[in-house]
């Protein structure tokens, strides 16, 4: 069974994840503004799932880690 931390997501998924556009996220790896990996399969764009979440907690404001 697969990892689910290691799951490839398409942009579009990521983006639902994230609660953000598919174009906000085409923005973002093309300006670099966020530091957000991506993998690419050919000339498709895949996020992991747990670089996703990473993202989040790295970006998380007024709670601090205990």
């Amino acid at each position: 069974m697969t990892d689910p931390q290691h799951t490839l997501l398409t942009r579009t998924e990521a983006a639902a994840f994230l609660g953000v556009s598919k174009g906000t996220l085409e923005v973002w790896a093309c300006t670099k503004r966020y530091p957000l990996p991506y993998v690419k399969v050919g000339r498709l764009v895949k996020y992991r799932l747990a670089d996703l979440q990473a993202f989040i907690v790295a970006r998380t404001v007024g709670h601090a880690a205990e």
